[in-house]
């Protein structure tokens, strides 16, 4: 076990730029995932982190030492305040791993999927990867203007939704919804169509936007069908992931 305690190691600035970097992550095809939860997300679905990144604070955590047990020299450790630069937690838990970025999926999409254009709140995407996990939903597309899918931040608000799903970044929605056979659907706040007299039974390509601008004009055009959620309340309209896991979980009712 290799144990770094100087802001100066090679090591140490190579992983502070993969922390927060987005241009890193893309060229190194790689990332850090931050937890117990989701180190073990990422082992159940096959995925072994090439390295674990250890506080000094965790050292002796029983979980952390089982978990990490076999592992050998791929464990790293690091001095607390070191570590806690490379954390995207406020409470940092003592537990990083590298992983690799898995490769994406090619072709037109045929089943569920969401397409998320210009969600640029980690927060937020995070969240949406969960809705999409939780539904059952295999396909998220995200557009160029989105915030990057495989960030710490990003990894994890989704809690492990990633390692289940096929992510698409800087897609073009028009090529892969191409043929698209089943309904694209909309939500909008002009919209003449409540959310639950729609038919949802079949395959549904959601489209949900900025978190201010809404969704582009191009991608508006790409939607069959528009609903609005109804909101009885005096709120002018929900959070984007808000909206997305209400209209998700509707499908799921409908198909129960």
């Amino acid at each position: 076990m290799k144990h770094i305690q100087s802001r100066d190691n090679p090591r140490f600035k190579q992983l502070r730029k993969l922390a927060t970097s987005p241009r890193e992550r893309r060229e190194t095809a790689s990332t850090l995932i931050d937890g117990l939860h989701l180190f073990r997300s990422a082992l159940d679905a096959g995925v072994r982190p090439k390295l674990a990144i250890v506080a000094e604070r965790a050292r002796h955590h029983a979980e952390v030492l089982e978990l990490l047990a076999g592992q050998g020299e791929a464990v790293l450790l690091l001095a607390d305040t070191l570590f806690d630069e490379l954390s995207p937690s406020e409470s940092p838990t003592g537990l990083l791993g590298l992983i690799d970025i898995p490769p994406e999926a090619e072709g037109r999409v045929s089943g569920d999927c969401l397409v998320l254009d210009a969600v640029q709140d980690s927060g937020n995407l995070g969240t949406l990867l969960r809705a999409a996990w939780a539904t059952g939903v295999r396909d998220v597309l995200l557009t160029p203007g989105c915030a990057q899918a495989w960030s710490p931040r990003v990894l994890r608000a989704g809690q492990g939704a990633h390692f289940s799903l096929n992510i698409r970044e800087h897609c073009e929605p028009a090529q892969a919804l191409s043929g698209y056979p089943g309904s694209i659907v909309a939500t909008r706040l002009d919209a003449e169509q409540a959310l639950y007299a729609l038919d949802l039974r079949g395959p549904v390509a959601w489209l949900f936007g900025n978190e201010g601008a809404g969704l582009s004009p191009a991608v508006s055009a790409l939607a069959s069908a528009a609903v609005v959620i109804p909101m009885p309340g005096a709120a002018e309209s929900l959070n984007v992931a808000m909206a997305a896991t209400v209209c998700l979980f509707e499908q799921m009712r409908q198909r129960r």
